[in-house]
């Protein structure tokens, strides 16, 4: 099974940027469906970016389009969350989450994935 770790978060005040990254280990990131999720306190966890590590394809979440971008380094068994524009309503457990065959994006949903990682604080205030 893939384990992830993720790394990155941290406080950040409202319109600031903050990059987590999703590393993967005991296997290479070939086919896999990368997804990432949030939870916020007394909140269910949400799905809100999927990518896929063989053709970079990536879908988004209407809360965070236009703000969050997935990206993947497969030199370094890596992907990425790039996020701007962050607000109060950011704050959160941020996940990654990976699923293979298939490793395509079908759904943003915690049942569709196998693998996760620990999660990664991400705390926007003033």
């Amino acid at each position: 099974q893939l384990q992830l770790v993720e790394s990155g978060g941290g406080l950040v005040q409202p319109g600031g940027s903050l990059r987590l990254s999703c590393e993967a280990s005991s296997a290479t990131l070939d086919n896999y469906a990368i997804g990432w999720f949030r939870q916020a306190p007394g909140k269910e966890r949400e799905g809100i970016g999927c990518i896929e590590s063989t053709s970079g394809r990536s879908w988004y979440a209407s809360s965070v389009k236009g703000r969050f971008t997935a990206s993947r380094d497969t030199a370094k068994n890596t992907v990425y969350l790039q996020m701007n524009s962050l607000t109060l309503e950011d704050t959160a457990v941020y996940y990654c989450a990976a699923r293979t065959t298939p490793g395509e994006c079908i759904f943003i949903l915690t049942t569709y994935f196998d693998s996760w990682g620990q999660g990664t604080q991400v705390t926007v205030s003033s």
